[in-house]
This record gives C-alpha cells, structure tokens and sequence, in this order.
C-alpha cells in the first residue's frame, strides 16, 4: 500500500475503520501530507498492533 493507494479512497476506507474500531476517532485518522508514518503511528497506538498488521486490516477493507 502506497500513499497514493492510500489517499484515493481514504475517506471510505476511513469510515470501514471506524465501524470495525469503535475506538478510532476522527482525530485517530486524519491523513495529513506526508505523515502516513504519524497516522500509522496512532493506529498502531490505539489497536496495539504492529504496522504490518495496521496494513493489512486497511489492504483487507
């Protein structure tokens, strides 16, 4: 998964996030430029999972 892969349908992918992690907030998932790392970071955090993890459950949605 690239940052353009990413970015193309985040929004989307953004609400599966947040159905299936009722924890997430809005907060958790902003995409900034350049700061996947940053959002990857707080999605590891949150859910306790390492960054393969974080994306396969995004590859996975």
């Amino acid at each position: 998964m690239n940052t353009t892969q990413l970015k193309g349908n985040w929004n989307e992918t953004k609400g599966k996030l947040k159905q299936k992690y009722a924890i997430l907030t809005d907060d958790d998932l902003l995409l900034d430029e350049g700061k996947q790392d940053e959002l990857l970071g707080r999605l590891q955090i949150k859910l306790g999972k390492t960054k393969e993890e974080i994306h396969n459950i995004i590859s996975d949605l």
